[in-house]
């Protein structure tokens, strides 16, 4: 049920699945979360340090990266289903400065869809209104550790009540052939979100 903010509130809460796994993007607990996933993901296969240093050096950039853009945690799939893992991954990423000229999901779904996005304004029942948006990317091999399959991307945005500041949920997989169950999976998880006093 949505609450009505006269302040802003403390915190936000999601629920992601199990065998989702939170690195931290603080750089004081950065490293030690991509080392203990590395670890987790390697763990009774000493034959391939090559690979996990590749991974730990892969996920350190793209951490950086979502740290100065405003990331402040970043969930990874470490699922499968018999030997196919479920690739896929959840940014969440605190915009202070919101998007100007928007103080509510409407006005930015307006805005976006004036720019050609493919974006639709839908409610989050415990959050508010949020702005939905879609997006398939093609391969690029040489970004995604040789990954051939294109890339779907969903996007939450998402104003935090009695600020001008925005939420964003950026959700993707890399697997296509499995991309509209997944999409469904991260419209789930973005449904939890909700707010703390």
């Amino acid at each position: 049920m949505k609450k009505e903010w006269d302040s802003p509130p403390s915190d936000y809460t999601l629920i992601v699945p199990n065998g989702w796994f939170l690195v931290s993007l603080d750089p004081e607990e950065r490293d030690r979360c991509i080392l203990a996933l590395a670890e987790q993901q390697f763990r009774g296969n000493d034959s391939a340090p090559v690979l996990k240093e590749r991974l730990m050096r892969d996920l350190q950039k793209r951490a950086k990266a979502a740290y100065r853009a405003g990331g402040v945690e970043m969930y990874l799939s470490t699922l499968t289903v018999g030997p196919v893992p479920l690739a896929s991954s959840l940014l969440v990423s605190v915009l202070p400065s919101g998007w100007p000229g928007c103080r509510t999901a409407s006005d930015l779904a307006g805005k976006l869809t004036e720019k050609g996005h493919d974006c639709r304004l839908v409610p989050l029942e415990a959050a508010g209104d949020a702005v939905r948006e879609q997006r398939t990317k093609a391969p690029q091999p040489e970004e995604q550790m040789g990954n051939t399959l294109s890339t779907t991307t969903v996007v939450y945005h998402v104003p935090i009540p009695a600020t001008g500041t925005w939420l964003m949920l950026t959700f993707s997989t890399p697997l296509e052939p499995l991309a509209p169950t997944m999409v469904e999976l991260f419209d789930t998880v973005a449904g939890t979100l909700y707010w703390s006093a």
